[in-house]
C-alpha cells in the first residue's frame, strides 16, 4: 500500500512539473479516490503559477431554448415536448449585455440551443452591438459552417465554446442521435483556423463512459491545445431518455478538473454551475482545485427558469445582481480576487 501511495505521489509530481502523463497514468489518478486532495493541491499550485489568483467572471446570457438536436441527456432536446421554449429579441440580449457591463463583467457568454432562427447574419448584428460595449464575447451555440463561423468572427466574436461531451466517437453518436463525431472535430478545427479562442469540454457520467474514455478526453484537450475546458457531471433530466441514469460523480469530476489544470496549465477552466447543483459550494471547491473562471447567469425573468438543461439548477431563483454579489463574496473569502481584465489566455511558451 505504501508503495502504491508513493507511486501515485510520483505521478502527481510528474504532472505538476512536466504537465505530461500517459493514458494509463491518467486512468490511475482518476481511479485514486484517496489522491483527490493531493491532486487538487497540485492543480492549485499550477493554477497560481500559470494564471494567478484572479477569478474571471463571465456573464452568461441564455438567449434561446430552441434546439434542432436531440441529445439524450439534454432538457432542451427537440423531442422534449415539456420544454418551455423562448427566444430573446436582439434588444433584450443587448439590454442584458449592458446590465452585465454595469455589474462589472468584462466578458459575456451568448449561449443557446442550436437554434437556426438565429442565422449568422442575425447574430452578427447582435455581436456588433455588444462589442460596442467594450466586452469580450464568447459564443456557445453549436455546430455551424465555416462561413458562418467566419462571419461571426468578423463581427467581433472572441471565443467559442463547443464541448465534445466525449471523445469516444461511438458513445458520442449514441448519446447525440443524428450527429457525427467527425463533424464536431471539423467545427473545432474551423474555429481554431479562424482565430477564435477555442473552448471545449465533456460530461462526466454518461452511460457507457469509462475511466479510459475520460483519460482520452483529457489527452484530446491537450492535443488540441484547448484555450478553455469546461466540464460538468451528468445531471439526469426526467424529461429525457436518461431520466433514470445515475448522476455523474462529483469527486470524479473534481479529479478531472485537477488533471486538466495539471496537463493544460495555461487553459481557462470554469467552475460550472452543474457541480453546485450536486454539492453546495462546489464552485468554491473547484476553484480551489485548479479552476479560474465562473460564469454567473445574467439572464433574468422567465427565460432564466425556462433554460432547463437539467433539473435543480443552482441559483435559478436568484437575481443576476444577487449572483454577482454572492460570487464575489465567496471569491474574496478564499483569498482570491475578481479579475479586472477580459481573461484571454496568456501563452507562456
Amino acid at each position: 500500500m505504501c508503495h502504491l501511495e508513493a507511486d501515485i505521489g510520483e505521478l502527481i509530481r510528474q504532472a505538476e512539473q512536466v504537465h505530461r502523463l500517459s493514458e494509463d497514468e491518467i486512468v490511475r489518478l482518476l481511479r485514486a479516490a484517496d489522491a483527490e486532495e493531493a491532486l487538487a493541491a497540485a492543480a492549485n499550485r499550477v493554477r497560481t503559477a500559470y494564471v494567478g489568483d484572479g477569478v474571471h467572471l463571465r456573464g452568461l446570457i441564455e438567449f434561446s431554448s430552441y434546439c434542432r438536436r436531440d441529445c439524450l441527456y439534454c432538457g432542451l432536446r427537440r423531442s422534449n415536448s415539456k420544454a418551455e421554449r423562448y427566444r430573446l429579441e436582439a434588444a433584450e440580449i443587448l439590454r442584458l449585455a449592458r446590465q452585465a457591463k454595469t455589474f462589472g463583467y468584462h466578458t459575456v457568454v451568448l449561449q443557446s440551443g442550436e437554434d437556426l432562427y438565429f442565422t449568422a447574419e442575425r447574430l452578427a448584428e447582435i455581436l456588433r452591438a455588444v462589442k460596442k460595449l467594450d466586452l469580450a464575447v464568447t459564443l456557445s451555440l453549436g455546430e455551424r459552417s465555416y462561413e458562418e463561423y467566419r462571419l461571426l468572427r468578423e463581427a467581433g466574436a472572441d471565443r467559442f465554446l463547443l464541448r465534445i461531451e466525449t471523445s469516444d466517437a461511438g458513445l458520442y453518436e449514441r448519446m447525440d442521435p443524428g450527429m457525427r463525431w467527425e463533424e464536431r472535430c471539423r467545427c473545432l478545427q474551423d474555429l481554431r483556423r479562424l482565430g477564435y479562442e477555442v473552448g471545449t469540454g465533456c460530461l462526466v457520467g454518461l452511460p457507457g463512459q469509462t475511466d479510459v474514455s475520460l483519460a482520452r478526453d483529457i489527452l484530446f484537450f491537450q492535443q488540441m491545445d484547448a484555450d478553455m475546458v469546461g466540464i460538468g457531471p451528468l445531471i439526469p433530466n426526467g424529461d429525457t431518455p436518461l431520466a433514470t441514469a445515475a448522476a455523474g460523480d462529483f469527486h470524479l469530476t473534481r479529479r478531472m478538473v485537477s488533471l486538466i489544470r495539471l496537463l493544460l496549465p495555461e487553459a481557462n477552466i470554469p467552475a460550472t454551475t452543474a457541480m453546485e447543483t450536486l454539492q453546495p459550494d462546489a464552485r468554491v471547491l473547484i476553484l480551489q482545485s485548479g479552476a479560474n473562471v465562473v460564469m454567473p447567469n445574467v439572464t433574468d425573468g422567465e427565460a432564466r427558469r425556462k433554460y432547463a438543461l437539467y433539473p435543480g439548477k443552482a441559483c435559478v431563483a436568484d437575481t443576476p445582481a444577487a449572483c454577482r454579489h454572492c460570487m464575489e463574496g465567496k471569491i474574496r473569502a478564499m483569498g482570491r480576487y475578481v479579475a479586472k481584465d477580459q481573461g484571454f489566455r496568456q501563452h507562456r511558451k
